[in-house]
């Protein structure tokens, strides 16, 4: 059940490379993830942002136009601090400088290109994983608030029942290097 929530979740990629989308995109369709939008154009990342509510973003930080640390910065004032937002920097600069501005900018993690594909599917999953128990600790917050008018416990995306932890299931992670 979990397992299927993950595979379910809003991806958003942007890289003004296709290259690059094209083998992101290939990654997460073969690890089962159907609701993946893409833009080349840094300027849309925002407005796909607010129409798509991603539960990732997947994000480059060299890109004309708008880089990376600019999108991270304007998404800032549009995300609640209670709402965690996983994004996953992928870039090709490798400094400290680069990794320490972007996670103070509200990156969750941030690899370098090349990448290793199964790595980053671990940690797309790794940090869809953390989204959805965050989510579940707001929903819990709000029932012993007594802001949630209905009893029941469920998942506040799908309306699924919480499970204790990830199904053996989701414990594999089948990954595809080629």
């Amino acid at each position: 059940m979990l397992n299927e929530n993950l595979k379910n979740a809003n991806i958003l990629i942007v890289d003004d490379k296709d290259a690059n989308i094209d083998i992101l995109v290939g990654l997460l369709e073969s690890q089962g993830y159907s609701n993946v939008k893409t833009t080349t154009h840094p300027r849309m990342a925002i407005g796909m942002f607010k129409s798509l509510s991603p539960d990732i973003i997947l994000l480059d930080l060299l890109m004309p136009h708008l880089s990376g640390y600019e999108i991270m910065s304007q998404l800032k004032t549009l995300i609640s601090p209670v709402n965690f937002l996983p994004i996953l920097v992928l870039t090709a600069d490798i400094t400290v400088e680069a990794k320490q501005r972007a996670l103070a900018l509200g990156a969750r993690d941030f690899l370098t290109k090349p990448f290793d594909l199964n790595e980053v599917a671990f940690r797309i999953k790794s940090l869809l994983y953390t989204r959805y128990l965050q989510q579940q600790v707001n929903y819990l917050t709000q029932l012993v608030e007594g802001k949630v008018p209905d009893n029941s416990l469920t998942d506040t995306n799908n309306q699924q029942p919480i499970t204790d932890g990830p199904d053996e299931e989701s414990q594999e992670l089948e990954t595809d290097n080629e």
